[in-house]
């Protein structure tokens, strides 16, 4: 059931408002501090709220103030304000500020139930307008080079989770391009034209990343000459990349976890609380199941920040991709360099295969610029790379006789990315026609 938030300090009214709105998960508070600890806790898309609440329920000061704080926390809530018969003057200045709409008490259950409804259709038709317009921006995984069946799930589930607010926990060893995945749910997200603020809890010491995190208040510490914001303050509406998470400290985990549940922060030396509205993507290349049973990471967080696990495969488990991403970085460092036209021999293509890379796509990224920087030639070869040890390795079986149909995906995967694309190459290697191979590229689903 979707969520209702009732702010009401007159609990016989609060109590008749729940009863008559049972199709709800309602939520009730009295004060607008409990209020703002529902909002950040459950997000309900639509709030109905007295103005006057306590300490000075006489007043409307304070049920402005919540107002002002909710619709700022979250624009797209739908709060209908509950006035007095006389009230119409701050009725319409609620109205002014970004109420959805009011009423005066007494109402009829009938007439605000049906404002309710409409105020949930409005919401949810916001809602799938900025899933569509999401849908309508350009790929954002455009970047990526892939032609691997489980990386282009990947990809295919990091779109379809950027246009929610889900926590995602990226795990794949180092290399494989964790960051570049989380910028692709940036980047498919509504919040893409935020700002993506990325910080590794591994290389900055244990000391200075509660404050890079969390900033801190001027006079806080020796050398805090000013207020600054911290990462997760200054990611605020946009996303926040936590890369090796693992490596965070005992002490920063709970504090991390008090964020993802209350969703506001204290600089250190501060005392006031400040709401920050952020995505959350974290990333590890280390076992955290493992480091939860060493007593290293909290399972509590790990189950916060696990809403959707994502595993990257490594390049050595994606067929053809070495060759593949070879062959684009060439042209790129080429261009960057300008050493015109290069290309990679065949010994070279053979020895990138053959090779495991251990250090996954950035390895393979600075082997190849190394090579086009120092080679001699315009054509790259296994020793330009340095893979001479590759070479004698067993080759990748390019003859499809024999095959069954999964070792025929396999090596038409394989011979589309050693030649770069080129059809009429990859049907020599394959020793196939041209109509052959794109009969087998339509029923694999090969572009």
């Amino acid at each position: 059931m979707p969520h209702l938030l009732i702010v009401e300090d007159d609990r016989a009214l609060q109590k008749q408002i729940r009863w008559a709105f049972d199709q709800y998960e309602t939520l009730a508070a009295d004060d607008r501090e409990t209020a703002m600890q529902l909002m950040r806790r459950y997000q309900p898309p639509v709030v109905t709220m007295d103005l006057g609440l306590p300490p000075d329920p006489d007043s409307v000061s304070e049920g402005f103030k919540l107002l002002e704080e909710i619709l700022s926390l979250a624009p797209d809530t739908k709060v209908i304000v509950l006035t007095g018969q006389n009230d119409r003057a701050n009725a319409l200045r609620a109205i002014a500020l970004g109420a959805y709409d009011f009423f005066a008490k007494p109402f009829e259950v009938d007439m605000l139930g049906l404002t309710i409804q409409r105020a949930y259709r409005l919401h949810e038709l916001q809602k799938e307008n900025e899933r569509l317009q999401a849908m309508q921006q350009p790929d954002a995984m455009s970047g990526m080079i892939t032609r691997d069946p489980d990386l282009l799930r990947v990809c295919r589930t990091i779109e379809r989770v950027g246009v929610t607010d889900a926590t995602v926990l990226l795990l794949g060893e180092s290399g494989t391009g964790k960051e570049l995945l989380a910028r692709g749910l940036h980047e498919s997200s509504p919040r893409r034209r935020e700002r993506f603020v990325a910080i590794n809890c591994a290389a900055i010491p244990d000391n200075l990343l509660e404050s890079e995190l969390f900033g801190y208040e001027k006079g806080a510490f020796t050398g805090a000459g000013k207020t600054t914001p911290g990462k997760i303050e200054t990611a605020n509406n946009g996303t926040l990349m936590l890369d090796e998470i693992g490596d965070l400290p005992h002490n920063l985990q709970a504090k991390l976890l008090r964020f993802l549940q209350e969703r506001v922060i204290e600089r250190i030396g501060g005392r006031n609380e400040i709401p920050v509205n952020v995505r959350i993507v974290c990333a590890t290349h280390q076992n955290l199941q493992n480091l939860i049973s060493e007593g290293r990471f909290r399972k509590d967080l790990y189950y916060r920040l696990a809403e959707i696990v994502v595993n990257i495969p490594p390049l050595r488990a994606r067929t053809g991709d070495a060759s593949l991403l070879a062959h684009a970085f060439v042209r790129r460092f080429a261009a960057e360099n300008g050493r015109g036209a290069m290309s990679l021999r065949e010994d070279a293509l053979r020895a990138i295969e053959a090779h495991a890379w251990p250090g996954n796509v950035r390895e393979l990224e600075n082997c190849i610029k190394r090579a086009v920087i120092m080679a001699d030639g315009n054509q790259l070869t296994a020793a330009d790379i340095g893979l001479l040890g590759g070479v004698q390795a067993e080759e990748t079986v390019l003859d499809l006789r024999n095959a069954r149909d999964e070792a025929e995906k396999r090596v038409t995967i394989a011979a589309l990315a050693r030649a770069d694309g080129n059809v009429v190459k990859a049907a020599e290697l394959l020793g196939v026609s041209r109509p052959t191979l794109y009969d087998m590229m339509h029923r694999f689903g090969l572009k």
